[in-house]
């Protein structure tokens, strides 16, 4: 499978987060920060990728009403919020808000805009955008906010940081590619240390990636998803005895594993019925079904329509979001 990620190709092994990040076609940018001083309190409208922050100097809270989350953020702090609701950042919680729109009249292309004379907070704003609308893989296993606060962790981020203020900022050939590369190696970083610090206590593919025994599982069928994969084999592949196995991948990912293979191999499908032109029969054969009416009541029974119509309908929507943006 080869995305703008990462080429399938280009690795020797198998990696689930690097195939489901492929699969979802991330594209990151630095917007730029903001410098507020005095009282002060911005409304940022929902969306439908990831926001990372990072506060430089000074302080200030997130408050995200939807999820009734809300973070004390100090000097140094990265938060990404994942579930593209809308939110809140203040210097108090009882401040009536502005959209920050009314703030920002243009892009701010990696400069920092000045607020009531600044001083009081700085902080800098990447964006993460999803080309597939399947982004719920990732979100429905991540909390509605990250937190970076440990030092080490926070050390490694802000060089990101740095050098896509730099990128942003003293532009020279290639600049635009780099920043969107070291937007996505940052929002890898960012998953790895949140698996890292939170592994022991989360359950989702995610974080079963911790787990050497379940992670050879998840590797050996993504490495090949058509093959006829059974739970014995997959126990060989994790050392582990068919019953062990079944109950710990279970308890880590929080699915049995042939519902993990079904469920992968119909994004597979999905991504493929927008992406190629192979046919329906072509992606069952390609993902292991012996027979085309088998394929499309498995994806039926995940997708919640038939192949036929998921490509129709997405097709149109392409269509229709082009028309919409032509000048």
């Amino acid at each position: 499978m080869e995305s703008a990620f990462i080429s399938r190709s280009s690795r020797v092994w198998a990696d689930p987060l690097s195939d489901v990040l492929s699969l979802l076609k991330p594209r990151g940018y630095m917007t730029g920060g903001i410098d507020a001083g005095g009282a002060w309190s911005f409304q940022f409208e929902p969306s439908t990728g990831f926001r990372c922050l990072a506060v430089l100097s000074g302080c200030c809270w997130l408050r995200l009403e939807t999820e009734d989350v809300t973070v004390r953020l100090e000097a140094g702090d990265f938060v990404v919020v994942t579930h593209g609701g809308g939110f809140r950042l203040a210097s108090g919680l009882d401040l009536p808000s502005m959209e920050i729109m009314s703030v920002i009249k243009e892009p701010l292309n990696g400069r920092i805009l000045t607020w009531q004379g600044g001083g009081g907070c700085l902080g800098l704003s990447a964006v993460f955008n999803f080309a597939s609308e399947q982004a719920n893989i990732l979100c429905e296993v991540l909390p509605p906010v990250i937190h970076i606060r440990n030092p080490e962790d926070r050390a490694v981020l802000q060089w990101y940081v740095e050098r896509m203020m730099k990128v942003v900022r003293e532009p020279r050939p290639g600049s635009v590619l780099m920043g969107e590369y070291l937007a996505q190696m940052m929002l890898v970083e960012i998953l790895q240390l949140h698996v890292a610090n939170h592994a022991s206590d989360r359950v989702g593919w995610l974080f079963a990636l911790a787990d050497p025994q379940v992670r050879a599982a998840m590797e050996a069928m993504h490495e090949a998803p058509a093959r006829r994969w059974t739970v014995q084999e997959l126990a060989a592949k994790a050392g582990m005895s068919r019953s062990a196995f079944a109950q710990r991948f279970k308890e880590r990912v929080g699915l049995p594993a042939m519902i993990y293979l079904t469920r992968w191999r119909m994004l597979l499908a999905a991504d493929q019925l927008i992406n190629s032109q192979d046919s329906v029969a072509e992606i069952a054969f390609s993902l292991g079904y012996e027979s085309e009416s088998a394929f499309g009541y498995a994806f039926k029974r995940e997708m919640g329509c038939s192949p036929r119509q998921y490509g129709r309908n997405r097709d149109f929507s392409v269509h229709e979001d082009r028309a919409e943006v032509r000048p």
